[in-house]
Formats: structure tokens, C-alpha cells, sequence
């Protein structure tokens, strides 16, 4: 194990602090994974970009790291006050599928997401459909504990038994009166309006779907329960890190302390890791709003995936970062001169074990002072400035690339453009060019296509149309 002291910022403390697991050289780790209604946008993934770098720091400074992930494919309402509508059936809806069927499609697509983003595949993926009989069985002992209570024949978790219901966030009671936020209506069956469902029954919702079997009628479990009972599950009765957006901060990630802590009697999670807003100009990217970046079409404009990764590395993952495509074009250029500038390492000599340690511990340092990529990325250019050998230096590009994840072992590669492709595909950028000069854009988009179909990818920048191989 690398000997340096790893220390994250916790929301549940509200400082940096050094991490200590539970059990020594090993980590559980949870994440709060989609819900899957419809395609994750770009500042959905920012978070799962970050996570992964989390983990993947871990593990290479050796801890052995066991994540987990549920995947929402029941029970999240379309408002954090248990109102509105099931987001899966809205899709469903939308779709005219059942609403098994869009979860398998959205669940697939968010896992294409991924691994187009380099993002690794947590070691358990869970549906909260595989959990019924946990979450029935938790919901039964907050009962007998008297956490929770049964009005309107819903089972509610009753905030009031509580300390400190607010223990993670700065909400505070007066926040929640109806009217203050739009996410906050009146419910008549609560005996405190920051309670919340824990299961609903057919009298809630009749249009409902998916429903079960439970003591207190058919019907199906609130959204915050899933994480607890998923992660227990897999990480047992002590977690020492959980996962998720800011947004999940209030009221999903206090309900789960409340719940999860009551229905074990001791401290459930010791740190809590919350990456920051993807922001437009407009404020928040958000589905609801109708700014719907994907990674396909970040793909359909010509952008390589790996090019919003490392926008998303070079800024802390605490700050909100503002996404714009000015942005993401200055990214693409510094992406292309890097990869160029590690393709031209020399394969020859042998590399230097201790200029491997030196910058292997000044990389692991960086990342180590609240996962700071940026830092990280700065010590990548300094190694490949530094006066050592080549073959040091790609040694310490592949380990950097374990975490970082941006594809810069593929400047290994050495792929020999074919000169009569390289003729080819600029031929077919002239008249490309010349077609949007007509107005023609089918056939420029025809040709996009054509190219994109031979693993050719263009990008259209201020200078000109550049093209790489997929």
C-alpha cells in the first residue's frame, strides 16, 4: 500500500478529514445509482465520473475496494415530498412500454454511458425490484421499534423520534412547510411533514404497475429505502463511504441515515462524498428542463467521450462546474496535444525505478488532498516535462491512466495511418466542406455518417474540420 495520508471532505462533518475505513486496507463503498426512466444527461454522469476516480484512487493506493450500486426501477416519485408521479411509470407512459421494459433499455443505456466514459461497472449492481422481502423486512422492524407508523394506509418513518433528523444537511424544519418549496405539499396522513414513505399501498396509487405482496396490503416501497436495504445487502451493518449528487443530500441521503440508523441502533456510514452541479448558463442541467446532453450526442458532434471526462477532471468535483461548448472545445484541443505528445515517448530503454516511485507518490499526494484531479493531471504534465527517461514516463502514464481513465495508454498504440486513408477521408472533408457551402447539409450529414461508420470521427473547430480514429 502506498503510504500516504487520504483525506476527503464529509459532508457529514462539514470539514476534510483524514479517512480511516472500518477495517483496515479495505473499503465498502456505496453509489446511488439512477433511476431509469430515460437517458442519464451529462451532469448526471459528472457524479459517476467522480465516484469512479474515488474508487479507482483507492485501489491504487491498494486498498481493496468493494462498491456497490442500486439501480431505481421502482418507487421514486417525481417530487422529494412523496408526490407526483413514479417516474418509471411516467416513462412508461411516455414510451408506451411496460415499465419493466424501460428499465432494462434505460438501465442499458446508462452501462453503454459508462463504459463509453471509462467508467468502471461497480462490483454489485442491484434493482431495487430484486429487494422486496428486505425492504418489507426493514420496514417491519422500524414498526416494532417505533420508528414508523401506519395512516392512510401508507407506512410513514416518524422524524420526531429523532435527535437530529437534519444531522447531514442544513435543512431545518421551516423549510418544510408547505408552500416554502415547490418539492413540499400537504400530506394529511403525516404526523410531521418532514416524515416520509416508507411503503405505499394500492390506495395511493392505483395505476401502479409494479406492486407486491406486504402486511399491510399490496403496494410498493418508497425510493430512500432501496439504498439502505441494498447496501446493507451487500456492505453489512457498517459502510465507510457513500456516494451521490449534492441534489441527494436532502432529502434522500437524511432519510437514509434516519432509517438506516434506527433500524440498526449504531452509526451506519462514517463519511459521505457528494459531487457538485453540471450548470448551463441557465442554472442546473436538469431532465425536467429540457437540457438534454447525452453522451451520444456529444458523440453525434464529434466529441471522443474522454474529452468530457477530463473537462470534468479539471475541475474539482466540490465546485459546480459550468459546462459550454467554447469549453469543451478548448478541452478537445489540450485532450489531442497530450495524447500527441505521449505517442511521441520513445518505446526504446528501460524505465527508472526510483523516477517511477517519485512521481507515482507526487501523483498519489495530489489525489490524496480531497481527490483533486486537477492537481493529479497537473503532475501528469509536469512527469512529462521532467528531465527523466521515456520509458519512465510511459511506465507512469499507463499507472496514472488506472485512475484517471482517459484513454492515454492508447497513444501506445502506434497506429500507421494508411496514407490512402488519410487521402480518403480528407477528400471527404472537401466535399463535406463544399456541400455545406451549397446549403446541402443532408449530404454533409451523409457524409458524417459514412465516415463515422468507418470509425472516422470529425470535429468541427474555429480552424477547420479535424477527424481522429475512433
Amino acid at each position: 500500500m502506498l503510504k500516504v495520508k487520504t483525506c476527503l471532505y464529509n459532508t457529514l462533518t462539514k470539514k476534510v478529514e483524514e479517512f480511516v475505513p472500518n477495517e483496515e486496507g479495505k473499503v465498502a463503498m456505496y453509489t446511488c445509482g439512477p433511476t431509469v426512466y430515460h437517458f442519464a444527461h451529462i451532469g448526471n454522469l459528472r457524479s459517476y465520473i467522480m465516484e469512479d476516480i474515488l474508487e479507482k484512487y483507492l485501489r491504487f493506493v491498494g486498498y481493496d475496494v468493494k462498491r456497490v450500486m442500486n439501480i431505481t426501477d421502482v418507487g421514486h416519485l417525481s417530487s422529494d415530498g412523496d408526490t407526483g408521479e413514479d417516474k418509471m411509470l411516467a416513462g412508461a407512459k411516455r414510451e408506451n412500454k411496460s415499465v419493466m421494459d424501460i428499465a432494462r433499455f434505460y438501465t442499458d443505456a446508462f452501462m453503454n454511458d459508462c463504459k463509453e466514459l471509462n467508467i468502471k461497472r461497480p462490483d454489485v449492481v442491484e434493482p431495487a425490484t430484486n429487494c422486496i422481502p428486505e425492504f418489507i423486512h426493514m420496514i417491519e422492524v422500524l414498526l416494532e421499534k417505533g420508528y414508523a407508523y401506519r395512516a392512510g394506509e401508507n407506512i410513514y418513518f416518524d422524524t420526531s423520534k429523532l435527535e437530529n433528523y437534519y444531522v447531514l444537511s442544513s435543512q431545518n424544519e421551516a423549510e418544510l412547510q408547505v408552500g416554502v418549496r415547490e418539492d413540499v405539499s400537504e400530506d394529511e396522513n403525516k404526523r410531521n411533514q418532514a416524515d416520509f414513505v416508507l411503503w405505499f399501498t394500492k390506495s395511493k396509487f392505483e395505476n401502479q404497475e409494479l406492486k407486491w405482496e406486504s402486511p399491510w396490503g399490496i403496494g410498493y416501497p418508497g425510493w430512500h429505502i432501496e439504498c439502505s436495504c441494498i447496501s446493507m445487502k451487500h456492505l453489512g451493518e457498517y459502510m465507510d463511504i457513500h456516494c451521490g449528487g449534492v441534489d441527494n443530500i436532502f432529502p434522500h441521503h437524511t432519510n437514509e441515515i434516519a432509517q438506516s440508523e434506527s433500524y440498526l441502533g449504531h452509526k451506519w456510514c462514517n463519511y459521505w462524498f457528494h459531487v457538485n452541479h453540471l450548470n448551463t448558463k441557465n442554472g442546473k442541467m436538469s431532465k425536467s428542463k429540457g437540457e438534454f446532453l447525452t453522451v451520444s450526442l456529444l458523440k453525434e458532434k464529434g466529441y471522443d467521450p474522454m474529452v468530457y471526462r477530463m473537462f470534468c477532471l479539471l475541475s474539482h468535483y466540490r465546485k459546480p462546474l459550468e459546462f459550454t461548448w467554447e469549453a469543451l472545445d478548448n478541452v478537445a484541443t489540450t485532450y489531442d496535444k497530450l495524447i500527441q505528445r505521449i505517442r511521441n515517448l520513445s518505446s526504446d530503454g528501460n524505465a527508472d525505478e526510483e523516477e517511477v516511485s517519485l512521481y507515482t507518490h507526487k501523483f498519489a499526494e495530489a489525489l490524496a488532498n480531497d481527490i483533486n484531479t486537477s492537481s493529479a493531471i497537473t503532475v501528469l504534465y509536469d512527469m512529462l516535462k521532467a528531465d527523466i527517461q521515456d520509458a519512465s514516463k510511459r511506465e507512469l502514464v499507463s499507472s496514472f491512466d488506472t485512475v484517471l481513465s482517459l484513454g492515454l495508454s492508447r497513444a501506445f498504440e502506434k497506429e500507421e495511418l494508411d496514407s490512402d486513408l488519410a487521402a480518403y477521408v480528407e477528400a471527404m472533408i472537401e466535399e463535406r466542406k463544399a456541400a455545406k457551402k451549397e446549403k446541402n447539409f443532408a449530404r454533409a450529414d451523409e457524409i458524417r455518417d459514412e465516415l463515422a461508420a468507418k470509425g472516422i470521427i470529425l470535429k468541427d473547430t474555429r480552424e477547420g474540420t479535424v477527424w481522429s480514429r475512433q
